[in-house]
């Protein structure tokens, strides 16, 4: 080979080197954020899972009061006249 052939042999492997470098550190970064984007997801699930157990409990006191309201409300309207 000559000169100019070698010497471009040369700088090609050095930002190979480079490039191979920086593509595992890029995916070790993403790695770290993807763990942390699964963490994210699993605190949100779970809050809303309580959210959800929440309205559940709400909706099971509320029904049985509104409809007392309405019993309590007729019997006053029927009461009255």
């Amino acid at each position: 080979m000559n000169d100019a052939a070698s010497i471009l042999v040369i700088i090609l492997g050095a930002f190979l080197a480079i490039f191979l470098f920086l593509a595992v550190i890029l995916v070790i970064l993403l790695i770290q954020v993807s763990r942390k984007i699964s963490a994210i997801t699993d605190s949100v699930q779970h809050t809303t899972e309580q959210v959800e157990n929440v309205v559940a409990g709400v909706s099971k006191v509320t029904s049985p009061l509104l409809i007392g309201k309405l019993i309590l409300k007729q019997i006053k309207k029927s009461s009255s006249k």
